[in-house]
């Protein structure tokens, strides 16, 4: 799979407000040579079926898993990406063009029933589910999903009240809240947040059911096997039961015969959440939610910046072969839930941190790569730069200066596989005003009597290493820094160098 090979970059495919033109798959299918020639090897693509809000829905609001595009519901046939053919479309032109396709599966919640049910629940405290606020009452809940739209083409389960554990509306009290209906109880197995994060929207799906369970590996053996996707990304796991993604994870594997690598997002700045998550089975990887914080939070501390430290306590760290790094994504854009945006004039130095070490696999944000005025969101102008160096030049082993909070730095050996591989970064936030900001550094005899020049930042000099193979990087007042040897330099496409 793309996050074992050697240098592969993921692409977010999308973020939050794309326009709901259903013109998005059409657009990622004709990007797809571009993607490659710029160094991605997988995409991670929205959800690509039925919403309750249809073609306003970004997906999460999942209503048919079984419609992707296809029956006129909700509103639509098409839903905001586009129809079945041109999803499909998408997946097959990416794959052609050597990208793994990686799938968004949002298995938590239902939203949109088609129909109500009166029954008995337990109001539980939004902010600690083990308390009942209550005895049971009978409620009327949107509970009843029968899909006439569809009307029974692929699968005719129904689902009723008995498939799920919770819901957060009362229809006829025309009350919002956490009913817990009679009977039913919390996966312990989940994030303890609010006594226990079990429910997180909608009508929470009662995963272990053995109907509900049998339902989902028809869908999803289903759905894998019709795509050909490569892998998944799974939704909200810190909601739903550890256990069930361990069994049904599996299941998918021997129902496909293929790897499926799988990206889990369990949303914690907790690494040690995160670690208990993956256990000793390290059935997924898992985004590294703690890094994108240490990120957001560099963002606004100016030069009080602790570079030293800014990789300490993140799954990076603590399990790279199991992570998926990342500066924003759809969740933390402007706006949203879980807004926490990293500022424009760092998002430089956070892409350097994941594109151009050889540790964890990195994934670029759709908004971050090419600007999208919707999401108030501007493209990062040294993105494809950074791209290319990762592509043709980060290559060999690391070695880490990480030894003055201000001033860090890593070298990359190269190796005899990339033709003029090897590359310098260097990362300061100290004031240059006064004094040249130096780093040296030692590249190794084999970088011997070599010429280095700096493709990323502020120095116009070229720097020459020593018989013993050692060099001093001036880095101005640049944040980031990244020099590359002269010839590789000369040869980038996404620059000029005048040397």
């Amino acid at each position: 799979m793309a996050g074992a090979m050697l240098n592969g970059t993921m692409l977010q495919g999308f973020s939050w407000n794309l326009p709901p033109d259903g013109q998005h798959w059409r657009r990622l299918a004709r990007l797809a040579p571009r993607l490659a020639e710029e160094g991605f090897t997988s995409i991670w693509m929205p959800p690509a079926y039925k919403g309750t809000q249809g073609m306003k829905d970004v997906g999460y609001g999942a209503y048919d898993l079984w419609d992707l595009g296809e029956f006129d519901q909700r509103g639509s046939v098409a839903t905001k990406y586009g129809t079945r053919e041109e999803y499909q479309a998408a997946v097959d032109a990416m794959q052609k063009a050597g990208l793994y396709v990686l799938a968004d599966m949002v298995l938590n919640h239902r939203l949109g029933a088609d129909a109500t049910q009166r029954v008995l629940a337990t109001e539980v405290a939004a902010d600690n589910r083990n308390y009942a606020m209550d005895i049971p009452r009978p409620i009327t809940a949107w509970t009843r999903y029968t899909f006439p739209g569809r009307n029974g083409t692929y699968d005719d389960f129904t689902w009723d009240y008995h498939c799920f554990k919770a819901v957060d509306y009362d229809v006829f009290h025309e009350r919002s809240g956490v009913f817990l209906l009679d009977g039913e109880h919390w996966d312990e197995d989940v994030d303890h947040e609010n006594g226990n994060f079990d429910y997180l929207m909608g009508a929470d799906v009662k995963l272990h059911d053995p109907r509900v369970y049998e339902q989902l590996v028809k869908w999803g053996a289903w759905y894998l096997n019709e795509t050909h996707v490569d892998g998944v990304r799974l939704d909200a796991i810190k909601h739903m039961s550890r256990s069930f993604y361990l069994r049904w994870l599996a299941d998918m594997r021997n129902a496909t015969g293929r790897e499926l690598f799988c990206v889990g997002e369990y949303w914690s700045a907790d690494t040690g959440l995160l670690q208990s998550y993956l256990g000793d089975e390290k059935t997924m990887s898992l985004f590294d939610v703690p890094l994108h914080f240490k990120f957001f939070h560099a963002s606004h501390d100016g030069q009080r910046i602790d570079f030293k430290h800014i990789l300490q306590g993140t799954l990076l760290e603590a399990d790279p072969i199991h992570t998926v790094t990342f500066v924003d994504n759809h969740d933390t854009q402007p706006n949203q839930a879980l807004e926490s945006t990293v500022e424009a004039w760092f998002k430089p130095v956070a892409y350097a941190l994941i594109l151009l070490r050889e540790q964890g696999y990195p994934c670029v944000f759709f908004a971050d790569l090419y600007g999208l005025p919707n999401d108030r969101i501007q493209a990062v102008a040294e993105l494809p730069l950074l791209l290319e160096i990762r592509r043709r030049f980060a290559f060999g082993a690391q070695h880490d200066y990480f030894d003055e909070h201000d001033l860090v730095a890593w070298v990359r050996d190269g190796d005899a596989d990339h033709e003029m591989s090897g590359c310098v970064v260097v990362l300061s936030s100290r004031d240059g005003s006064e004094e040249p900001v130096e780093k040296t550094l030692d590249l190794g005899p084999a970088h011997a009597g070599e010429q280095w020049c700096c493709v990323l930042g502020e120095n116009q000099d070229l720097i020459d290493v020593s018989d013993e193979g050692r060099a001093t990087f001036t880095v101005g007042k640049a944040m980031v820094s990244v020099y590359l040897k002269v010839e590789a330099a000369r040869s980038l496409d996404n620059i000029p160098i005048n040397i």
